[in-house]
C-alpha cells in the first residue's frame, strides 16, 4: 500500500465551499475511504478536496452568509402564564424562530408552543405574551406547592379561590376542632400568600385578610375568662 498523501488543507485554512460560495474555516481533517475530507466552521457536513478552494485562489462570486443570534427568554418545561388567558398555567413543549427578510425590512419572530397545565390544551404564543413562573429546574416544585390549592375544583365546581373557609368537622371534640381549625387557616393563609405574591391578585389578599381576622377569633378564646 501507498504512503499516504498530505492534505490539501490543513486546520486554520480560510476556503471557499465553491458549491454555495460561501468562506469559513478548516475545522477538522480526516482520512476516510483513501481520500481526506474537512470539516469547515465545525458544522456537520464534510466536505471533500474538489468542493473546497483557498480563498486566495477562488476567483468566483463570494456570497456572504448571515450570522443570527437569537436569545430565548423561555425553555422546554418553563412554566408560564399567557396574556389574555387568565389564571391558565402553560408548560413550554416547543419553540421555534421564523425568520422575515425583505428588501428594506427584516425582523425575527420567535414562537412558542405550550400546553396548558390543567388538560393539556395546546397553544401558540409570541415571547411577548408570556410570563414566567418558573423554569424547568423548579417546575416541579412549583406545581406541587401550587397543587389542588389551584387546579382543583370542589364538588359543586367552584374554583377553589373562591372558596373561603369550610372548616368544621362536627365529629371532632372541641378543642381538637379548635386546633384542626387552627392549622388550616394558617394553611389557607400560607397558599393563598404564595398565590398573591405569584399572580397578584386582590381576591388572594382578601382571603388572606379573611384568614387572619378568623385566626384573630380563635385565639382570642384562649385569652376568654373561664
Amino acid at each position: 500500500m501507498g504512503r499516504r498523501r498530505k492534505s490539501k488543507y490543513q486546520i486554520g485554512d480560510t476556503v471557499v465551499i465553491t458549491l454555495y460560495g460561501t468562506v469559513g474555516k478548516v475545522t477538522k481533517v480526516q482520512w476516510l475511504d483513501d481520500t481526506y475530507v474537512y470539516e469547515v466552521n465545525k458544522s456537520e457536513e464534510l466536505y471533500k478536496e474538489t468542493s473546497l478552494q483557498l480563498l486566495e485562489e477562488y476567483d468566483g462570486e463570494i456570497y456572504e452568509k448571515e450570522h443570527i443570534d437569537i436569545e430565548y427568554k423561555f425553555f422546554i418545561g418553563d412554566i408560564v402564564q399567557v396574556k389574555g388567558q387568565g389564571y391558565d398555567l402553560y408548560k413550554v413543549v416547543g419553540f421555534r424562530t421564523e425568520i422575515w427578510r425583505y428588501k428594506e425590512s427584516s425582523w425575527e419572530d420567535i414562537i412558542y408552543e405550550l400546553a396548558r397545565i390543567n388538560d393539556g390544551e395546546w397553544l401558540e404564543a409570541s415571547e411577548s405574551d408570556l410570563t414566567l413562573l418558573a423554569d424547568e429546574e423548579n417546575a416541579e416544585a412549583f406545581l406541587q406547592k401550587l397543587g389542588l390549592l389551584y387546579f382543583i375544583k370542589n364538588q359543586n365546581g367552584q374554583p377553589v379561590k373562591e372558596i373561603a373557609f369550610s372548616l368544621e368537622n362536627k365529629e371532632a371534640p372541641v378543642e381538637d376542632k379548635r386546633m384542626e381549625q387552627i392549622n388550616r387557616l394558617l394553611d389557607i393563609y400560607n397558599d393563598y400568600r404564595f398565590l398573591y405574591e405569584w399572580f397578584k391578585d386582590e381576591e388572594y389578599r382578601q382571603i388572606m385578610r379573611a384568614a387572619i381576622l378568623e385566626l384573630k377569633k380563635l385565639t382570642m378564646d384562649d385569652k376568654k375568662p373561664s
